[in-house]
């Protein structure tokens, strides 16, 4: 019998390879996003009918706060009152030019990235605190390793995601809960258009799916903080051991 969970951001890149594989699984879905329209495209790849429906879409924009609990708990209950997991991938990375300063730009970020995950995941962390099990996974990024010049507010979100999601596991794990802080590295999607990438070699971009099936085996296996693909994990090593007054002369 398959699990349930919920998919915040499924309607492209991770988020929604994530979900495909989820329900190709035999799972029960609840796909969250702000356009509907292709979530509900989306959902009717896996639902046979309207008595078996495997992929729930629900609109949801992750900025409205406030709205957050209401639809956590709505979600739930439309699951039968049982949930398994809940992924956060929603995530934006407008370009930022070398000396641009855009407060509107940050606070997109922000809000998305990091203000919008702990809205969601909050409530998710009550129902799984209580419920002794289940994990709470937040796509964060290498980027949130270091203070990089190219685009200073995402790196900020993401290291405000790492470090929520680390007190959130030290809150939880004594209660049975699984955090997991997953940190891509470059991953073929929207987000890395216009992104000067490798297309070879050891940095080249995997795709969405690959990214999606270890992201999946990796929980799956009880892991809670990892690089995807594994080899980031030694870039990611380098970058948090190079001095800053190295680190501020490097073009990354």
């Amino acid at each position: 019998m398959g699990k349930k969970y919920i998919v915040v951001g499924a309607s492209s890149g991770i988020g929604k390879a994530i979900a495909e594989q989820l329900l190709r699984e035999g799972n029960q879905v609840a796909l969250l996003a702000r356009r509907d329209k292709i979530l509900k495209q989306f959902a009717d790849e896996f639902n046979t009918d309207s008595k078996n429906r495997n992929a729930i879409t629900i609109k949801y924009d992750s900025n409205q706060f406030d709205k957050s609990g209401t639809i956590f708990n709505k979600i739930v209950k439309e699951l039968g009152g049982d949930l398994d997991g809940i992924i956060y991938a929603s995530g934006v990375m407008p370009a930022v030019g070398v000396d641009e300063y855009n407060t509107e730009k940050d606070l997109q970020m922000l809000n998305t990235n990091l203000l919008g995950a702990i809205a969601i995941l909050n409530p998710a962390a009550e129902y799984f605190g209580k419920k002794g099990s289940g994990f709470i996974a937040g796509i964060s990024s290498i980027a949130g390793d270091r203070g990089r010049r190219g685009n200073p507010v995402y790196n900020t979100s993401k290291a405000g995601l790492n470090t929520y999601l680390e007190a959130l596991r030290n809150r939880l794990a004594v209660k049975g809960v699984q955090i997991v802080t997953i940190k891509p590295g470059f991953v073929s999607t929207d987000m890395l258009a216009g992104v000067k990438v490798p297309d070879k070699g050891f940095l080249k971009p995997i795709t969405a799916e690959e990214a999606a099936a270890t992201i999946i085996r990796r929980i799956n296996s009880g892991s809670e903080n990892f690089y995807v693909p594994a080899k980031w994990a030694l870039v990611g090593l380098i970058i948090k051991n190079i001095p800053s007054f190295i680190f501020r002369k490097l073009n990354i």
